[in-house]
């Protein structure tokens, strides 16, 4: 049996980067906490009730998991189907429902479904917890686990299980279930309309690949009718690429100004990224609106042009997400996604919200609260802005979104 450990430790240091010398003399306590978990392994394998359940891969892929699991809500394990998904994804079209989450307390979080999508038409809303796929749990389930049960064949159904928050505290959440039919997602990046006096306004949805190309035609759409001054709307925006964040960033902020850095464990780690060239809007009046939400690129962003001062930024405390997570492919085709550096506004503070204290996201310039009930009616309301139906066209309803409003107002007094 010790031959056996020995030579079963040494396949598992070999595979994570460790060397430890002939077993005899390894006297460290990193092997000594390592033949703990060989132990553990084979007391599971050769003991558990079900066989099944104890395959030696699964075993070890479930090691794996919970060690990288545990140490932030964004490293993950990748197994090898996971890893295979994520390198062939098409770019900014593929068949689901339309959700874009996050994971909190265990679960996904509708951050915001995509519009024009099967998770929009069925009124699911930013906020709801998917606390079932087809009758199975997804506490705990790992992201890639619940992306490969949400996607699929267009035109086939997918049941969800939705937990939705009661608008009174103290009332029960609201459990239902939403039968889905898959359909190509097509994300799109932007939408832009002219409002009163001058003032644009564009919407962000998602820092995709595309979404930079997009922003800069709105804008020279909207200077084409003589805007004078712009508010960006990026509520219920999840994030996305960071290249997208700083383009976007450098049509604001001229040459050499600081958009964002990174820290990580070693100075290798640190990166700064700035503009690199005369900004094409560099003085245009701007606010930007956003929300609990709003988390990612979408934070980088507003923070770069918080700090610069070029910018009021309107609405909630964003959501603190912004670490830099690189993926790492293992032996046999699986991968670890990991953590390696943190973002920081160009002022120093840091996006990442801290679990224990809850600091972290970008603070507004302007706070505007709103109730569990105004937030859905602005949700709904920030719909027939963007997304009007014949009978919108017609009336000319007057904006109820009074974060809009708010950041409509302090434009309208910039001289």
């Amino acid at each position: 049996m010790k031959i056996k450990k020995v030579f079963f430790v040494s396949l598992i240091v070999a595979g994570i980067g460790f060397s430890i010398p002939y077993v005899d003399y390894a006297v460290d306590s990193t092997y000594q906490k390592i033949k703990v978990f060989i132990e553990a392994f084979e007391i599971v394998k050769d003991n558990y009730v079900d066989d099944d359940k104890a395959k030696d891969t699964d075993l070890i892929y479930s090691g794996i998991a919970g060690m990288v699991g545990n140490l932030d809500p964004y490293s993950q394990f990748l197994t090898p189907k996971a890893y295979d998904m994520l390198m062939s994804e098409t770019e900014g079209e593929f068949g689901g429902v339309g959700i874009q989450f996050e994971m909190k307390d265990g679960f996904p979080i509708v951050i915001t479904p995509i519009p024009n999508t099967p998770a929009f038409k069925a009124k699911i809303y930013p906020g709801d917890r998917i606390i079932k796929i087809e009758g199975k749990t997804t506490e705990n389930m790992l992201r890639d686990e619940i992306m490969d049960s949400l996607r699929g064949k267009p035109g086939t159904k997918v049941k969800i299980t939705i937990a939705r928050e009661p608008e009174k505290k103290g009332d029960d959440w609201n459990t239902f279930d939403v039968e889905l039919t898959r359909a190509i997602i097509k994300v799109e990046s932007v939408k832009y309309k002219m409002m009163d006096d001058n003032i644009g306004l564009i919407r962000v949805i998602d820092f995709n690949a595309h979404v930079a190309d997009d922003f800069s035609k709105a804008l020279k759409e909207l200077s084409s009718k003589d805007m004078k001054k712009l508010v960006i709307d990026l509520r219920y925006n999840p994030g996305g690429l960071l290249v997208a964040s700083i383009d976007m960033a450098k049509m604001f902020l001229d040459n050499n100004k600081m958009i964002v850095y990174t820290k990580g464990r070693t100075s290798k780690d640190y990166n700064e990224y700035r503009a690199d060239a005369k900004a094409p809007y560099p003085s245009i009046p701007v606010a930007i609106v956003v929300n609990k939400y709003s988390a990612s690129a979408s934070e980088i962003f507003s923070g770069a042009l918080k700090d610069n001062k070029r910018a009021t930024i309107v609405g909630e405390n964003t959501y603190g997400k912004a670490s830099v997570q690189t993926v790492i492919p293992l032996s046999d085709k699986s991968a670890v996604r990991l953590t390696i550096a943190k973002y920081y506004t160009p002022s120093g503070t840091i996006i990442q919200r801290d679990p224990e204290t809850g600091k972290g996201g970008i603070t507004p310039d302007v706070e505007v609260s709103i109730s569990k009930d105004e937030e859905l009616n602005i949700y709904n309301s920030m719909q027939e802005i963007y997304y009007p139906d014949d009978k919108s066209k017609k009336e000319d309803k007057k904006i109820e979104d009074k974060v809009l409003n708010k950041a409509i107002e302090i434009l309208k007094n910039v001289n």
